[in-house]
């Protein structure tokens, strides 16, 4: 098969901050604060490569359990990421949208989220979408209480109830799925990230570390990308097939 497409939906899992900085003896939010710099270099990648919608894990359900300070020291860098960065992301029209539980994160951050996501939802040049607080099987259950809710209150059939119904439903119901999803680290697992979305994404797991996870590495992981045949769960002799069901994702 000759045609290779580009990723129009990138998602990853960004790992290895803290051994980033205990390999460097540094406190484990030095990497953390080194590891925004990485954001920025993976959105302006994606932005010169056209891709259009990037989505980064940035915090689990489960990173509740990490020290306490960690926690909070992460939790003041994203606040000051929005502060900082809105600006920047207005320029490039870039649009910025939360997933995840927002009840467990402290009234100011939860502000500077909701102004950040109203501040650029007009943007259309792509959308950069946070993980925080985010687990796979918190968003299926969600969109489950969802769908379960509006059946009770007569608004939808129970039959109406569709595999396209309920991708809707989710967090990220109105991206197409990501197309390639990437780790950094070197572990090779999702860690509780989008479980329905990412049935027939590409994976691409690496061993360097968040915060050295450069420009060159993210054009590795798009070529090594285009290099592959995605077959959907057809056999490869239904090219043609396969490339309009790519194309298909790539458009929505």
């Amino acid at each position: 098969m000759n045609w290779r497409p580009e990723p129009q939906h990138i998602a990853i899992i960004m790992d290895g901050n803290g051994r980033w900085a205990r390999r460097r003896g540094l406190p484990v939010p030095s990497g953390h604060r080194a590891g925004v710099e990485a954001v920025r270099a993976a959105l302006k990648t994606c932005k010169a490569k056209g891709i259009k919608a990037l989505t980064l894990f940035a915090f689990s359900s489960e990173n509740w359990g990490r020290p306490e300070t960690e926690v909070r020291a992460l939790m003041a860098l994203l606040c000051h990421y929005l502060r900082r960065e809105v600006e920047q992301l207005q320029r490039d029209n870039v649009r910025l949208r939360f997933i995840g539980r927002r009840d467990r994160l402290s009234r100011r951050l939860q502000r500077l989220m909701r102004r950040s996501e109203e501040a650029t939802a007009a943007n259309t040049d792509a959308t950069l979408t946070l993980a925080v607080d985010y687990g796979g099987q918190w968003d299926v259950i969600d969109a489950v209480k969802t769908l379960a809710a509006e059946v009770a209150a007569g608004k939808l059939s129970a039959d109406d109830i569709n595999s396209e119904r309920f991708e809707q439903t989710l967090s990220l119901g109105d991206l197409p799925a990501p197309d390639l999803c990437i780790r950094t680290g070197g572990d090779a697992r999702i860690s509780n990230f989008m479980l329905w979305q990412l049935a027939y994404t590409e994976f691409y797991f690496c061993d360097a570390l968040w915060p050295d996870f450069d420009e060159a590495a993210l054009t590795r992981a798009i070529e090594d990308f285009q290099g592959r045949e995605r077959r959907f769960g057809l056999r490869s002799g239904d090219d043609m097939f396969v490339q309009s069901l790519d194309k298909a994702g790539s458009a929505s």
